[in-house]
């Protein structure tokens, strides 16, 4: 279980996303290819439909059918700033009864604090195999940290019926969703563009919220590499997610063989065989992902109202942008000094609930994980804050009694807020998603944060470590912070992100502090 004394962000930054674009969703692709390059990929289509002729086809096989990829599926080593954290196993195959079949799974394990953490994420997707054939079908299992759960969606008439399963509860029938945009070309754009020798654009169902996403794979300037002692030219693809927003980088032979992914400077998946992806390190990851800083932060940092300078380096200008807690001034070397305020919202800017949400109501949306229509949730944000009016009281009191009524560990994590309530322990994140969860369901505006946060862990190096907190809008946003009971976020909290978001991965073992004031 991890030291109390440093917070629990769960170590799945980043993952997700790489999830979101190459397990269950598609891959990185070509366009634009070299001419000896495209005339392979015809003579292999044309052999692919050779072979398709000899057997009892009744349609014609969709472009990602026909394109050529190793037998049997590929395996890659998942590495994050060159320490193994995981691997993953991606497969699309044709089934009897003009059906085509997507496998993907990742196993992500690392040391948290004193405790191994592992998530087993996989997905089995079901698609018609004709050209542009649809969706008809996912599973959409987990393990581990996070949860036991399993998502079972069935396209039926006008829509899709998801079931929800999870150990020792009845089976829970979500609300009919929308048909799916996704076809079988998107299981694997980029082999599909490698084909066609252009740019491939789709919608991809992620298999966390169940939303789908447009994405879009284009080709760059291939690239000289040396495999295995020998020079070899790669294709060089980018592949780019309306959620995920990070463009990735694949690079592939000209046979099809996928053999390196890059998820921006710190993270990689590498090709490899079975025995060897599956072979781990054992990384502690709040020390290899932390920021650490040249000298501690000063006592005032911790004051409310506070505040505290850090002087960045590596910070994209994109993460530049001036809030209520937040201010930036760069440097003429390149850097930039960041100023982080801490103050509670005026009294004169609170309103009473129910709160009209200023992002048009995405903050007061019940979802797959923040369930914030869940009649538990309801009842239990209804049993705390009972007929308090006032928004920002309501929400200091559900912010408390989650830090006051959760058990901190580690091992515990949940993916639901409903899961979280019912096992009411877990790290940040859980402490996070139930506090949202409440806030919505109370009329209240919110949304997770991601960023980092100050602390000095049992070695005495001051750092900033990775965390997820509260912003909640009460008439004005603020920020709360459950899991360490403070009813304004301190100044030791730098903002990069929502959770979901992406974005912000680039910036782990990039971000460097080199003064603080």
């Amino acid at each position: 279980m991890p030291s109390m004394n440093r917070p629990m962000r769960r170590t799945r930054l980043g993952l997700l996303s790489l999830l979101a674009l190459l397990t269950g969703a598609p891959s990185p692709t070509w366009a634009q290819a070299p001419a000896a390059l495209k005339n392979q990929a015809k003579a292999a289509a044309a052999k692919a439909q050779a072979k398709t002729a000899q057997t009892p086809q009744t349609q014609e096989l969709s472009d990602a059918l026909k394109a050529p990829r190793p037998k049997g599926g590929e395996y890659f080593g998942l590495y994050l700033m060159d320490k193994k954290v995981g691997w993953f196993f991606t497969d699309l195959t044709v089934l009897p009864g003009n059906k085509a079949q997507s496998i993907n799974e990742l196993i992500f394990k690392a040391q948290v604090g004193t405790r191994v953490s592992e998530r087993v994420h996989r997905e089995v997707r079901v698609y018609e195999a004709k050209p542009g054939g649809k969706l008809l079908s996912f599973t959409v299992t987990q393990r581990g940290d996070g949860g036991d759960n399993e998502l079972v969606g069935t396209v039926t008439g006008d829509s899709l019926r998801v079931v929800r399963k999870r150990p020792g509860q009845p089976d829970e029938m979500l609300k009919p969703m929308p048909l799916p945009k996704e076809t079988v070309e998107d299981a694997d754009q980029a082999r599909v563009a490698l084909l066609r020798g252009q740019k491939v654009e789709g919608v991809a169902l992620d298999g966390t919220d169940l939303e789908g996403y447009r994405t879009v794979t284009t080709v760059e300037a291939p690239e000289e590499q040396v495999l295995g002692g020998v020079k070899v030219k790669l294709s060089r693809v980018s592949t780019l997610s309306d959620k995920e927003k990070v463009p990735v980088a694949a690079f592939l032979t000209t046979d099809g063989k996928m053999v390196r992914v890059d998820f921006g400077q710190t993270m990689q998946a590498r090709a490899e065989s079975e025995s060897v992806a599956k072979r781990m390190d054992l990384v502690e990851v709040f020390g290899l992902t932390r920021v650490v800083l040249p000298k501690p932060l000063p006592a005032k940092a911790r004051e409310v109202p506070g505040q505290v300078k850090l002087v960045m380096k590596n910070l994209p200008e994109k993460f530049q942008q001036d809030t209520y807690r937040q201010k930036y001034q760069r440097l003429p070397d390149g850097r930039v000094e960041v100023t982080l305020i801490a103050a509670p919202p005026s009294p004169k800017g609170r309103v009473a609930r129910p709160v009209a949400d200023p992002d048009g109501g995405e903050n007061l949306k019940s979802t797959l994980a923040v369930e914030a229509d869940a009649a538990a949730i309801k009842a239990q944000a209804k049993s705390i804050i009972r007929e308090e009016k006032d928004a920002y009281t309501a929400a200091r009191m559900l912010s408390a009694w989650v830090y006051s009524n959760l058990q901190k560990d580690y091992g515990a994590s949940a993916d639901r807020a409903t899961d979280v309530l019912r096992q009411k322990k877990g790290d940040c994140t859980e402490h996070s998603l139930l506090t949202v969860a409440m806030l919505r369901a109370s009329g209240i505006p919110a949304r997770r944060v991601d960023g980092v946060i100050y602390m000095v862990n049992s070695d005495g190096v001051p750092a900033l470590y990775w965390h997820e907190w509260v912003e909640a809008y009460v008439g004005e946003w603020t920020q709360l912070d459950p899991t360490f009971n403070q009813p304004v976020a301190d100044a030791t909290h730098f903002y990069v992100g929502y959770e979901g978001n992406a974005e912000i991965t680039p910036l782990i073992g990039s971000l460097q502090v080199t003064d603080v004031k």
